[in-house]
């Protein structure tokens, strides 16, 4: 209750909590996406935790992401309008 009220009083600290959410749903989203193209293509992908862009290896029309899923991890490049290259990751 007493956090509840500190939020009430410092309305900035409620934004920056909302802003918060706002990109660990976004990070889920991508992670939802990217394990659906893998899955679509065959690999096991079940409940996945996290996809993180590696920037080092995107370019402007190739995205690769490190795809973590329950027990497997992947790398993944994402091409526009082709299949996406995914290599298990040990």
């Amino acid at each position: 209750m007493g956090c509840n009220l500190a939020l009430l009083r410092i309305p900035f600290i409620s934004i920056c909590l909302a802003g918060t959410v706002a990109t660990a749903t976004a990070q889920d989203t991508v992670a939802t996406i990217v394990a659906d193209q893998v899955r679509s293509q065959g690999f096991p992908c079940k409940n996945p935790s996290s996809a993180e862009r590696i920037e080092a290896e995107s370019t402007p029309n190739q995205t690769v992401y490190l795809l973590k899923c329950e027990g497997m991890t992947y790398h993944v490049l994402l091409v526009p309008d082709q299949a996406a290259d995914v290599a298990k990751v040990d």
